[in-house]
């Protein structure tokens, strides 16, 4: 049974943290689904992570549709959020309707997520009354990077307060959780307050009531760049680096495969193997 939005706001309502983490593929979805983690995010930072682009601006729906499916296989117990990538929902709530139901529909997910606050309140309200539940974005958007830039958002009173009725609007048309990303945390932990549903940092303090991790900055897997909000807790980079080299040591060196790693012949099937070799004589015994 995967977990509901409705758990999820019981869990805000008892103080019990919520733990989010993306996932990719299906062996990173399996994994994290056996720790216990409640919600995947099928984040549209596979962009960097995964296919190489310098920002999420280069995915594509079906980028996320391809890459939500082996997630779902994956996981059978965490909710699996998506992100509806750029350009699928900015031009209007008809345009985001249609995406968010492709992204259930063919990707098999349980909700989406997108980013915004006024100016995504329309869709979020009719993509919820479709029946698909939705999880808001505000703070840093990185869709929006290109007119926000990469810097903390919400730093003066009347950034903040913008921010303040961005979550308060996107819980009134229907949105189920809300990531912050980027926010100073005393604004983060206001806003928290202030809501019914849950929200989810990043970089954003730890007064909310959940936090999301990339899998792979959590693994110390993506070494292209660090982030002051991000914990690394495995340094796998190294050890695979470690391991490959060590692979090619040993296959230069000969030393593998080992016997015990090998598959062997039948004796007697290899001896008769031999003879017929050395008689020049075909399996069908001609010459």
């Amino acid at each position: 049974m995967r977990t509901t939005i409705r758990q999820l706001e019981a869990m805000k309502s008892r103080g019990d943290k919520i733990p989010m983490i993306t996932a990719y593929d299906y062996t990173s979805a399996g994994i994290v689904d056996r720790a216990g983690i409640p919600v995947i995010l099928v984040g549209d930072s596979l962009g960097q992570v995964i296919l190489g682009y310098d920002s999420t601006l280069s995915v594509t729906m079906e980028d996320m549709i391809y890459h939500v499916r082996p997630v779902i296989r994956g996981a059978s117990n965490a909710q699996v959020v998506v992100d509806m990538p750029f350009m699928s929902y900015q031009e209007g709530p008809k345009i985001a309707l249609h995406n968010a139901g492709r992204l259930l529909k063919e990707g098999g997910a349980q909700s989406v997520k997108l980013e915004g606050g006024a100016s995504v309140v329309e869709s979020v309200r009719i993509i919820v009354e479709a029946g698909i539940p939705v999880m808001g974005h505000i703070g840093l958007t990185p869709q929006s990077q290109n007119q926000l830039g990469t810097r903390v958002q919400g730093k003066t009173v009347v950034k903040a307060m913008e921010l303040i009725d961005q979550a308060i609007a996107l819980e009134q048309a229907g949105a189920y959780s809300i990531v912050l990303e980027l926010v100073p945390a005393e604004l983060a932990e206001l806003i928290t307050e202030r809501l019914s549903i849950p929200t989810i940092g990043i970089g954003a303090g730890p007064g909310c009531d959940g936090q999301v991790l990339v899998f792979h900055d959590l693994l110390g897997l993506y070494i292209d760049q660090d982030f002051k909000h991000s914990r690394r807790y495995a340094n796998f980079a190294d050890d695979a680096k470690t391991a490959v080299s060590t692979y090619v040591s040993d296959v230069q060196a000969r030393s593998f495969p080992s016997g015990e790693e090998s598959h062997n012949m039948d004796r007697e099937v290899f001896e008769q193997l031999l003879i017929k070799l050395k008689d020049n004589v075909s399996i069908d015994g001609n010459h």
